[in-house]
């Protein structure tokens, strides 16, 4: 099972093995309260589109198609798919506090989609 969360949340056991995908460490949140098995910094989106997103209000569905297309050229999501395929369970880990539109979402439907 590959499962999105906030990096805040409380770790259960369900969680599996627990990936960050931010390319920032979560502020205020120490390395031993984060349970994170893996920092892949090179799944998250790009410095300037993060930037873009969060701090220049691009909106969510041009950010979406932007980071889409970051995915389908990147190795690093390969990478990481091995990686899952490793593990029955895998939550991909993501600090912003929107439910609704964070990069970790697009990231599992790139992950989840047959590679190609």
């Amino acid at each position: 099972m590959l499962q999105v969360k906030r990096v805040y949340e409380p770790p259960s056991s369900a969680d599996g093995f627990r990936v960050l995908v931010d390319r920032l460490w979560p502020r205020g949140l120490s390395k031993e309260r984060a349970h994170v098995d893996l920092w892949d910094k090179d799944v998250a989106p790009s410095a300037a589109l993060r930037t873009a997103f969060h701090h220049e209000a691009l909106p969510w569905d041009v950010f979406a198609t932007a980071y889409r297309a970051e995915l389908a050229g990147s190795p690093a999501v390969d990478a990481l798919r091995a990686i899952v395929a490793e593990h029955d369970d895998v939550t991909l880990l993501y600090a912003t506090h929107d439910e609704a539109h964070n990069h970790a979402l697009l990231l599992r439907e790139a992950l989840t989609a047959p590679a190609g």
